[in-house]
C-alpha cells in the first residue's frame, strides 16, 4: 500500500471513527483504526463490534492495500503533523505503516487487516432518507432521556418509528419520557420499529453537523443491524432486542393546570436551583400561582433547599389557566428537556403533586416531555 493523503482530512476522519474503538477488548484488532484503499479513496474503520464507524478521506492511491494500527498511537500522532501532505507506505511481510511528514517520519507497527471484523454495507434500495437537520434534531430532543446503565438494558435504547410519512422516537429511562414526531418527505412503504442504543443515535447526531446529503437508514435482515450511510460516513449499530414498554400510557390525557412561560427565564431560574438542589437529590419545588386578575398576572415560584448550602427563590412571570399547586421535580430532568426546546415559551402541564409534569414547546406541534414528580416532604 502506497498512499498521500492530507494531514487535515486525514485527522478529521480518524476523529470520526476514534469513538468507536473498543477501549477495552480481548482481541487486539478492535483497538486498532483500518485503512484501506478503496475505490480511489481511503477508507478508515473502527468498531467495539456494537458500534462500527466507516470514514472516507481522498488520498492519492499509489499502490493498493490495507492494515489494522493502534488507534491511539497513529490518531494521536497524525493531530501533531502539520497540515501538509502525509506519505505512507506499508511494509507488507513486518505489517508496518511506514509515515513521512515534512521534516517527520515514523513506523508503526499494525496488525494485518484479515483479522478484522468484516463490516456490512448499506444497501441502497431498501433505505429510509432522511434529512441530516431533521435526524440531528430528534436525536438530540429524545435521546437524552435514555438510560444509561443496563439493568433494563431496553431503556438504554431510543424507539425509531417509521410509519407512512411519520417518524417518532421515544426515549425513557423511568424516570421521564421524551417523544418527538416529525413527518418525512416521503412516505416509506414498510412500516418499520427498531430499538436503537442511544449512543449510536449521539454518533449519528455528531456526525450530521458535516452532512449536507440525506441520511439513508436500512436494517439488514436477519442481522439484527441498523446501518446509517451518508457520502462519506456510514455507522454500524447493533438493535437492543425487546419491546419498549407502551409509552403513550404514560403521557397523561388532561391536566389541570397549564403555566406558559419564556423557556429562558425557566431554564435560568433552573439552573440557580441546580445549585442548591444538589444535597437534596436535585429536588426543586415549582409552586404555581394562577393571577389574580390581568393586571396582576400568575407567578411560578422555583424553589430550592440545601440544609448545608442554604436556599434559592426565584419569581417568574406566567400565564397560568387552573388551579394552584406545588409540585416538585428532579432538577437535572427538568434542565435537560428546556435545553432542546428551542421555542421561545414553553408550557408545563400539571394535574395534582403526585402526577407526572409535562413540559410542551409552544406554538410548535411534535414534541412532548414527560417527568416524574418527586415527593415532598412537608
Amino acid at each position: 500500500m502506497q498512499v498521500a493523503v492530507l494531514q487535515d482530512g486525514l485527522a478529521k476522519g480518524l476523529g470520526t471513527v476514534r469513538r468507536a474503538v473498543a477501549s477495552r477488548s480481548a482481541l487486539p484488532v478492535l483497538g486498532n483504526i483500518l485503512l484501506r484503499t478503496d475505490e480511489g479513496r481511503l477508507k478508515l474503520a473502527a468498531t467495539n463490534l456494537e458500534l462500527g464507524i466507516t470514514c472516507w478521506v481522498g488520498a492519492k492511491i499509489d499502490e493498493e492495500g490495507a492494515v489494522t494500527v493502534p488507534a491511539n498511537t497513529f490518531a494521536d500522532l497524525i493531530g501533531t503533523l502539520p497540515p501538509d501532505q502525509i506519505h505512507m507506505t506499508l511494509d507488507g511481510e513486518t505489517q508496518t505503516l511506514k509515515l513521512k511528514c515534512g521534516a517527520t517520519t515514523a513506523n508503526i507497527k499494525g496488525i494485518s487487516a484479515e483479522e478484522f471484523p468484516l463490516m456490512p454495507e448499506a444497501k441502497d434500495e431498501s433505505a429510509i432518507r432522511v434529512s441530516p437537520d431533521t435526524i440531528r434534531d430528534m436525536i438530540q430532543q429524545t435521546a437524552f432521556a435514555a438510560a444509561t446503565d443496563n439493568s433494563r438494558p431496553i431503556l438504554t435504547g431510543v424507539l425509531t418509528k417509521f410509519e407512512k410519512s411519520t417518524l417518532t422516537m421515544a426515549a425513557a429511562d423511568g424516570f421521564r419520557l421524551a417523544v418527538r414526531t416529525t413527518e418525512l418527505a416521503n412516505e416509506v412503504e414498510t412500516p418499520t420499529t427498531l430499538i436503537i442504543p442511544a449512543r449510536a443515535l449521539n454518533e449519528i447526531a455528531r456526525i450530521s453537523a458535516d452532512v449536507e446529503s440525506d441520511i439513508s437508514l436500512s436494517a439488514p435482515d436477519g442481522r439484527n443491524q441498523v446501518l446509517f450511510h451518508s457520502d462519506n460516513v456510514q455507522v454500524v449499530s447493533q438493535l437492543v432486542d425487546g419491546t419498549f414498554p407502551a409509552y403513550e400510557q404514560i403521557i397523561p390525557r388532561n391536566y389541570a393546570t397549564r403555566s406558559i412561560i419564556y423557556t429562558a427565564e425557566l431554564l435560568r431560574a433552573c439552573r440557580r436551583a441546580e445549585i442548591f438542589a444538589r444535597e437534596s437529590a436535585n429536588t426543586v419545588r415549582i409552586q404555581i400561582n394562577p393571577g389574580e386578575s390581568e393586571i396582576k398576572p400568575g407567578t411560578l415560584v422555583v424553589r430550592a433547599t440545601s440544609q448545608e448550602s442554604g436556599d434559592n427563590q426565584v419569581e417568574i412571570t406566567a400565564a397560568i389557566a387552573g388551579e394552584a399547586m406545588e409540585i416538585a421535580f428532579n432538577v437535572r430532568y427538568m434542565i435537560d428537556a428546556l435545553n432542546v426546546i428551542d421555542t421561545e415559551q414553553v408550557a408545563l402541564e400539571t394535574n395534582n403533586a403526585s402526577s407526572p409534569g409535562v413540559l410542551r414547546p409552544v406554538g410548535v406541534e411534535g414534541y412532548t416531555y414527560v417527568i416524574m414528580p418527586m415527593h415532598i416532604h412537608r
